[in-house]
């Protein structure tokens, strides 16, 4: 009888080691919510802000018009966070790689399909054709190529604006 209760004994700590390993576990999983996380095991604090598809006015492909589409990048946090090696995609394969950007904390920075000069508020993909169509989407990943945010838009997307928010 006391081998029977012996393995009780041991089966009972089994349960409870691994019940108390899941559970605190399951939180660290739980409070994801598909947003990625900084080296610091922190939620990250970039996302995809505002977004001005399909220039307004004439599209002409003047660098005027190209640079009247831009995708926001937005830094939610405190700290200030370099985006050198960040990517922001279309739907079609588009690429834009972020050089050397700190961005601030609580601030913003619009990348513009067209050319010009780079300053902390506005970079520029230096492109010649459009790249944000009224059905398209934007996808921010970090330096390691996983995904932090994700944008849609166009028919059956929402309220169809030309310019989307967050």
């Amino acid at each position: 009888m006391s081998a029977s209760l012996n393995t009780r004994r041991v089966v009972a700590t089994l349960v409870a080691s691994v019940a108390a390993l899941a559970s605190a576990a399951l939180p660290a999983a739980a409070d994801g919510h598909g947003r990625d996380h900084d080296s610091t095991g922190k939620h990250s604090t970039i996302a995809i802000g505002k977004v001005q598809y399909d220039s307004p006015g004439r599209n002409d492909r003047s660098n005027r018009s190209l640079n009247g589409e831009w995708v926001e990048v937005k830094n939610t946090g405190r700290r200030a966070v370099e985006l050198r090696g960040y990517t922001l995609t279309d739907k079609q394969g588009n690429r834009y790689r972020f050089r050397g950007l700190l961005l601030d904390g609580h601030s913003t920075v619009k990348v513009h399909t067209g050319k010009g000069r780079n300053t902390l508020r506005d970079v520029y993909q230096d492109r010649t054709n459009y790249v944000w169509d009224q059905r398209d989407s934007a996808t921010l990943r970090n330096e390691h190529g996983r995904i932090l945010d994700s944008k849609n838009w166009g028919p059956g997307k929402g309220r169809g604006s030309r310019q989307g928010g967050r």
